[in-house]
């Protein structure tokens, strides 16, 4: 297994995550040997979303994000979904470990609406990323540069950060997270 003893967090809202930006990486990393954690912000288990309309698979959380620590974790993803990323970009909790994460020169991830909670978090400016392209604008604003990628990879600012838009883009995604583990 390339990726044994690697531990990855994966953090969400308790309702609307994008259930293959949730499933399908962990899946891979799991896959490949690492150990993947899923926080979100309570207890009760995950309604995920498919599309952001029709309900998805229900997925059990490992801890709660009040009670994560990023020192525990070599990487961290954020998961898409509509309502999960709004949810997520206002809780102290989520942009707490997104900020220890790139203080300790980690991999972040976040996946089509995730990067909203990079914005929040202070990851943006002067970094090159993607998204879902109706956040755009709000990383520019931020001071990112968009980039109309599959994946972009930006390593300037001491960590990794990596980025995709949509679920179509999970294989590529995932490699990268991958190859930034290895």
């Amino acid at each position: 297994m390339p990726l044994e003893g690697k531990n990855v967090l994966i953090i969400t809202s308790n309702y609307g995550t994008e259930q293959d930006e949730l499933q399908k990486p962990m899946a891979a990393l799991r896959d490949a040997g690492t150990r993947v954690t899923v926080a979100a912000q309570e207890d009760d288990a995950v309604q995920t979303l498919v599309s952001d309309r029709r309900p998805g698979a229900v997925v059990q959380p490992d801890i709660t994000l009040a009670k994560v620590s990023a020192d525990e974790f070599d990487a961290v993803i954020v998961p898409g979904g509509t309502l999960n990323a709004d949810q997520l970009r206002t809780d102290h909790d989520a942009q707490r470990l997104l900020s220890a994460f790139a203080e300790a020169g980690k991999p972040v991830a976040a996946v089509c609406h995730g990067p909203w909670l990079l914005v929040e978090s202070g990851l943006v400016r002067d970094r090159e990323l993607t998204s879902y392209p109706s956040l755009r604008s709000d990383l520019e604003n931020a001071g990112g540069t968009w980039v109309d990628g599959e994946v972009v990879v930006d390593t300037s600012a001491g960590h990794t950060l990596i980025t995709s838009r949509r679920p179509d883009d999970l294989d590529a995604f995932t490699a990268e997270i991958i190859r930034a583990l290895g």
